[in-house]
């Protein structure tokens, strides 16, 4: 954006919302998991439904449409940040039960929702227990794991475009498939700011529930680098060979040696092959750097493409 943009652009949000919280040239490392990134132009944090439509509207008065981020734990950032308008949705964190439902807005945590769910005898959200994403991150991309996904639970969807106008999208009609709906890049929805999901789920006991998600919180903590910076799963599942038989995109990183392979402050993790790690220091340059180098590696050596799962902001 230019300064004249950038300025207008502040001085109508102010009058618009005048308790809407407004930050200029933030780090986006202080955004995301991968914690590296260059400042956004600006920033704006919403504490409700109300301040997104009024943003969203003002922004669109501007002609400025906003990168809608929600924890930036599947997101790797440039360097030399991001010369628009991001708008965070943690703020919308609220969650409701209704009968065997549970309604979340977007920028609620998925581990969150999960344990209110265990709380209140709910099953059917226990994999999304270790999962570092909010609800409109993970309705995007359809987030999983061991076993589950967000398109086994989901119900409906409220989604709003960049003039502000409000959507209720059903399961049925958000595109779910591996990695990817409806709302992710190149999809019909995919400018759509999500606002809530209502998940269904199924009544449990609680204890069992707790158990399940101990138990698979337990796995994460033995299998995967939780203990330093990261976005997750930085490729995505290859497609099966031929034959049906499936390919892990950690098991061809690890078979082709690169276990620990290190570019600046990068690293192939050594304890899962399949995350990419900030050691300490880390670029996003150092970072895709890295990427680069892996997926080459594995090309030549397996014939494999690696797709990457993360997504990336002025790179």
């Amino acid at each position: 954006m230019t300064m004249t943009t950038l300025d207008t652009l502040e001085k109508e949000l102010q009058k618009a919302c005048p308790t809407l919280e407004l930050r200029k040239n933030e780090p986006m490392s202080r955004h995301t998991t991968f914690r590296v990134g260059g400042p956004a132009a600006m920033m704006i944090l919403p504490k409700n439904k109300n301040e997104v439509e009024l943003a969203v509207r003002v922004a669109a008065s501007q002609n400025v449409k906003p990168f809608f981020l929600g924890n930036g734990s599947n997101l790797l950032v440039s360097d030399d940040g991001y010369d628009g308008l991001v708008l965070k949705t943690t703020g919308l964190d609220g969650i409701v039960q209704m009968e065997t439902d549970l309604w979340a807005e977007s920028g609620a945590l998925l581990s969150r929702v999960a344990h209110a769910a265990a709380e209140q005898g709910l099953s059917g959200l226990e994999f999304a227990a270790g999962i570092p994403g909010t609800v409109g991150g993970g309705v995007t991309m359809n987030a999983g794991a061991y076993g589950g996904e967000i398109a086994q639970c989901l119900c409906r969807v409220l989604s709003m475009d960049q003039e502000g106008r409000s959507l209720y999208t059903r399961n049925s009609g958000c595109g779910f498939s591996y990695r990817q709906s409806a709302f992710s890049d190149g999809k019909r929805l995919e400018k759509r700011l999500i606002l809530g999901a209502a998940f269904s789920l199924t009544p449990g006991e609680p204890a069992a529930i707790k158990a399940k998600m101990a138990d698979l919180s337990a796995q994460r903590k033995a299998k995967q680098p939780l203990e330093y910076p990261s976005a997750g799963s930085t490729f995505k599942r290859p497609v099966p060979r031929p034959d049906g038989t499936p390919v892990y995109a950690a098991a061809l990183i690890d078979q082709c040696g690169l276990k620990g392979l290190t570019v600046g402050g990068a690293q192939v993790s050594e304890k899962h092959a399949g995350f990419i790690i900030n050691k300490g220091g880390a670029t996003a340059a150092d970072i895709l750097s890295l990427i680069g180098e892996v997926k080459k590696q594995v090309f030549d050596q397996t014939g494999v493409a690696l797709e990457l799962e993360v997504k990336t902001l002025g790179v």
